[in-house]
C-alpha cells in the first residue's frame, strides 16, 4: 500500500493548522511503519493509535476555533465532517481492528482510509477555509449524505439483515476485497442521465443471496449470474428511489463488472462516492449525473433536489 506523503501543497497558510496537519502525517507514517511488523509491535501500535486519536481531536478543536475566529461561513458544515469522522468513521475502523484481532488486512484498510481521508480533507475542505476551492469537488453533496445513508441503512437491513455504518464519505476506490460490482444508467425526463455504481464485498453479498433465495451458498463460484443479477436488481430498485425512479427494468450481464472494470468505471469521476462497513463486509454506493440535452439551469439541479426530498 502506498501512503500519501506530506508536501507543501497541503499548506493552507495558517500556522497552527499547517503544523498540526504535518504532525498528523508524521504520526500516520509511523503507525504504517509499525504495521509492517504488527506481531511484535501490537502494543506500541495500539498506544500510537490512541495518541493519534487524541491529537486528531485536539487539532479539530483548534481548527474549529480558528474558523469561528474568522467567522467562516461554512463552519457548521465543516464541523459536521469532523464530527462524522470522529463518531462514525474512526469508531467503525477501530471496531474492525478489534474484531479482526489487529489483522494485517484490517490494519492496511485502516491506514488507507485514514491517509486518504486526511489528504482529501485538507485539499478540499481545509483549503476552502482560506478561499481556495479545489476543482476536484465541483458539487457539494454533504447535505445529501445523511439522506443517502438512511436509504443504505434500510437497504442493508432489509436485504442483508445487517447494520451499516458510513466509514468514508469521499471514497476513492480503495480495494475492499473480493466482491461483486454493478452499474446501471437511467435517462430521466428532465434531460439528465444518471449512473449508479454499486460494490458489495463477497461475504456480505453471499449473505444477501442466501437470505433472499433461501440457499446456503458459501463460495462465489457457486453463484449463477442470474442469482447475482437478482440481488443487484433489488439493490438498484431500493437505491433508485432516492431519485424518484420507479424503473423495474431487469439487469443484463453487461451491467455486471469485474474488479478492473469497476476501477475503470470509477475513474470516470463519481462526485458522490460513499463507503459503508458492516460486520460482514463493505458496501460501496456511487452516483453521478450529467446533461444530455439543452435544459433550463433549474433542470440541472432536479436530481439533487429529488434526493433532498427523499
Amino acid at each position: 500500500m502506498e501512503m500519501i506523503a506530506w508536501n507543501k501543497r497541503f499548506n493552507i497558510g495558517v500556522e497552527i493548522v499547517d503544523r498540526a496537519h504535518a504532525r498528523l502525517f508524521r504520526v500516520t507514517k509511523k503507525l504504517f511503519d509499525m504495521s509492517e511488523e504488527i506481531e511484535s509491535n501490537q502494543h506500541t501500535f495500539k498506544e500510537g493509535l490512541k495518541y493519534l486519536e487524541a491529537y486528531t481531536m485536539t487539532h479539530f478543536s483548534e481548527e474549529e476555533a480558528y474558523m469561528r475566529s474568522i467567522r467562516y461561513k461554512k463552519y457548521a458544515r465543516h464541523k459536521r465532517i469532523h464530527d462524522n469522522f470522529r463518531d462514525e468513521t474512526l469508531v467503525s475502523l477501530k471496531r474492525e481492528l478489534e474484531l479482526s484481532g489487529y489483522s494485517t488486512a484490517a490494519i492496511q484498510h485502516f491506514m488507507a482510509v485514514l491517509n486518504h481521508w486526511l489528504a482529501e480533507h485538507i485539499l478540499v475542505e481545509d483549503q476552502a477555509i482560506v478561499g481556495r476551492c479545489s476543482a476536484r469537488r465541483k458539487c457539494d453533496f454533504s447535505a445529501q449524505i445523511p439522506i443517502i445513508s438512511r436509504a443504505v441503512h434500510r437497504t442493508i437491513s432489509e436485504l442483508f439483515q445487517a447494520e451499516a455504518a458510513l466509514v468514508n464519505e469521499n471514497y476513492k476506490g480503495q480495494n475492499i476485497g473480493d466482491g461483486f460490482y454493478c452499474q446501471k444508467t437511467y435517462d430521466l425526463e428532465c434531460g439528465l442521465r444518471l449512473q449508479i455504481l454499486l460494490g458489495v464485498e463477497e461475504p456480505l453479498f453471499l449473505r444477501g443471496v442466501n437470505w433472499i433465495l433461501g440457499t446456503e451458498i458459501t463460495q462465489k463460484s457457486e453463484l449463477t449470474n442470474r442469482a447475482v443479477l437478482s440481488l443487484f436488481e433489488r439493490l438498484f430498485h431500493n437505491m433508485s428511489k432516492l431519485f424518484r425512479i420507479e424503473s423495474e427494468d431487469r439487469l443484463e450481464e453487461n451491467n455486471l463488472l469485474n474488479r478492473d472494470e469497476f476501477r475503470t468505471e470509477f475513474m470516470k469521476n463519481y462526485p458522490c462516492s460513499l463507503l459503508f462497513n458492516t460486520k460482514i463486509g463493505y458496501f460501496v454506493f456511487c452516483y453521478r449525473s450529467w446533461h444530455v440535452k439543452r435544459q433550463t439551469p433549474k433542470a440541472l439541479l432536479e436530481i439533487e433536489q429529488n434526493v433532498a426530498k427523499a
